[in-house]
């Protein structure tokens, strides 16, 4: 039974997930895996996901960025089918994301923010215990062979409850993929976690992709978004950038500079009430200042061209756009109000 008092086979709505040798309605590199548009979820007066739209590709691996409570945890639950969305149409791995949950639910691994294995488990243990869930032919090898991949056997005797959150975290993917799925869908799964740790998780992302499984992650990470294969920026339930993360940095059309020198990292709140600043942020000693309108921004910060105080021009970072978005995001509410 699982914590909630289900059988497996209620988990799964009654039907057997396909292991990976069964045939799949989305093949080849190129298949769009997810081709969604005009999502909306609402929960009473919150609308917390607005006419969204998504174009995934098999094999990708696409990060999914935004503020707290930005409709992220949401849109992944529809993509998975834990949600129905209001209205909205198109398709998961080649069934409809409004009538078709069922089919969906199968073939795709989810990976929670929160840790939802069983703590008074073993590695092992849980793993088995999943098998069961997806109802898996041999389900001992494919539990040695989950344990060799991410690298769990020598802590297979070990509770879940006594690891650490980047042990915690590998048994959680481990468990997301088990069955083999065409489609894993990752809720912030590194937070907390160390940089070795992330790393780690990261290369076998890759390693997934790589062998043709398509990744939606949601992240806060700006160096974890920048090792996507493409990203998506959602605000306020709305997509407000979406490419690689070359093209969202050229879309945004920022200049940036960066400012060093004695003091450069306490000029922020002074230069963004000039003219031309849209963005000015401290960056360790440094400081970045960011806009769109070079000969204005070049003005704002002339004044502070002192010997001991040096800006060079640099590549605006994602970080940087994505600041940009929120400000201009916010500016619109205001005008709208």
């Amino acid at each position: 039974m699982s914590k909630d008092g289900r059988s497996p086979s209620e988990l799964h709505d009654n039907h057997p997930i396909p292991t990976p040798s069964q045939p799949s309605p989305v093949e080849g590199e190129g298949s769009a895996v997810i081709d969604v548009r005009g999502l909306n979820k609402s929960f009473g007066a919150l609308h917390a996901v607005k006419d969204f739209g998504i174009t995934v590709q098999r094999g990708r691996i696409c990060g999914f960025l935004g503020p707290n409570g930005a409709g992220k945890t949401t849109t992944l639950r529809m993509l998975c089918g834990l949600l129905t969305p209001d209205s909205g149409a198109g398709t998961v791995l080649g069934h409809d994301v409004m009538t078709q949950s069922r089919l969906i639910k199968r073939r795709v691994g989810y990976m929670t923010q929160k840790f939802s294995l069983y703590e008074d488990l073993s590695i092992e243990q849980n793993l088995t215990f999943m098998a069961r869930v997806h109802e898996l032919e041999r389900r001992r090898e494919r539990v040695e062979a989950t344990l060799e991949r991410l690298g769990l056997v020598e802590r297979r005797a070990q509770l879940a409850g006594n690891l650490s959150g980047g042990w915690k975290q590998r048994l959680a993917l481990a468990a997301a993929t088990l069955h083999g799925p065409d489609l894993l869908l990752l809720d912030e799964p590194t937070a907390g976690v160390d940089p070795e740790a992330r790393r780690t998780f990261w290369d076998e992302i890759h390693a997934l992709a790589a062998g043709g499984m398509t990744v939606l992650v949601s992240t806060h990470y700006m160096d974890e978004a920048e090792r996507c294969h493409e990203i998506a920026y959602i605000a306020g339930g709305r997509t407000l950038a979406r490419g690689t993360a070359d093209e969202v940095i050229a879309a945004s059309g920022l200049i940036t500079f960066h400012g060093e020198g004695p003091g450069a990292d306490r000029l922020a709140g002074e230069l963004r009430d000039r003219p031309g600043v849209e963005m000015a942020a401290p960056f360790g000693t440094t400081l970045h200042v960011s806009g769109r309108d070079r000969s204005a921004l070049e003005a704002a910060i002339k004044p502070f061209r002192k010997p001991a105080l040096r800006w060079t021009e640099t590549r605006p970072t994602l970080e940087d756009v994505f600041i940009q978005l929120i400000h201009d995001l916010e500016a619109g509410r205001d005008e709208a109000a």
